[in-house]
């Protein structure tokens, strides 16, 4: 059954990185007709990779098809192998090489001049884990320094910037990303991109008191189950996230975003996983439904 129209508009969502089989273009028919309502677009090989020839067409061809089935967005700059074939997610705004930083600066750029053309809301980013034997402030000033550039071209082009904290990396908690947005003085393009199994996966409990205070500053959310101190990305329903009270502190709190399933790991099953949690978020959503 098709998800129905939510009040507050709280966007059941799906993410590219869990589309397996066929081109995610392809896929956004088959999600817009199981009551997805917004899509997590990652850029790859392949797919609106900004080093690649064609770019202008292929965004005019997502913006076509996302508007015709009535679809938000949001653009993802998680792409396991996109900058280096061989290291997954490297390099990154912590990497010691400055040259390598600004390979992954300049991907940022390049991400959100895709999401002012593609009509995106934002584009969620992180940190990137510390591979080297630097300590903790030499690996913030790599990264305040590396934000700056970034942070002006949102502003530029009007594209909010989503910080998520990442288990492993050097932003891995709430309070970590609460440490960053002081030492930037809260820059007004920078908001938070949340990963609701991630709070479970780090044991920041209770879960809702610590996203309660900072519902505001949601601009992106993604969805999967977790295991305490496990980073698995489970089906809703497999893990130990309290879901309900989590969504209705959202509704309360006002959240107007998409909620972006993120199951890579389901990938080979991808239309069976998004029918599944379907269901699961028919269910959790019912009681913010427009009457």
């Amino acid at each position: 059954m098709p998800l129905m129209p939510l009040m507050p508009l709280m966007l059941p969502g799906y993410s590219t990185n869990s589309i397996g089989d066929i081109p995610p273009l392809d896929a956004v028919p088959q999600l817009a007709d199981l009551g997805y309502r917004s899509l997590a677009i990652t850029p790859d090989h392949g797919l609106l990779d900004p080093f690649a020839p064609g770019l202008a067409a292929d965004i005019d061809r997502w913006r076509a098809i996302l508007d015709r089935h009535g679809m938000a967005r949001v653009i993802e700059t998680g792409a396991r192998h996109l900058l280096d074939r061989k290291r997954k997610h490297e390099p990154t705004l912590v990497s010691p090489d400055p040259l390598a930083r600004k390979r992954r600066v300049d991907f940022l750029l390049a991400a959100i001049d895709i999401a002012a053309d593609i009509g995106a809301a934002c584009v969620s980013l992180w940190s990137g884990v510390g591979r080297d034997a630097a300590d903790d402030e030499t690996f913030w000033n790599r990264l305040t320094a590396g934000l700056g550039p970034v942070l002006e071209r949102a502003a530029e082009r009007g594209v909010m910037i989503g910080f998520e904290p990442e288990p492993g990396m050097v932003i891995d908690s709430l309070a970590r990303y609460s440490a960053l947005q002081e030492r930037l003085a809260w820059p007004e393009w920078l908001g938070l991109s949340l990963d609701l199994g991630h709070l479970e996966c780090m044991g920041e409990w209770p879960l809702v008191s610590e996203v309660r205070p900072r519902v505001a500053q949601l601009v992106n959310v993604h969805l999967d189950d977790s295991l305490a101190c496990r980073h698995d990305h489970l089906p809703l329903g497999d893990g130990d996230v309290d879901f309900p009270s989590l969504f209705a502190m959202l509704a309360a709190g006002g959240y107007a975003g998409g909620l972006h399933l993120e199951l890579p790991r389901q990938r080979h099953r991808w239309l069976d996983t998004a029918r599944e949690s379907a269901v699961q978020l028919d269910r959790l959503l019912a009681p913010y439904r427009s009457p």
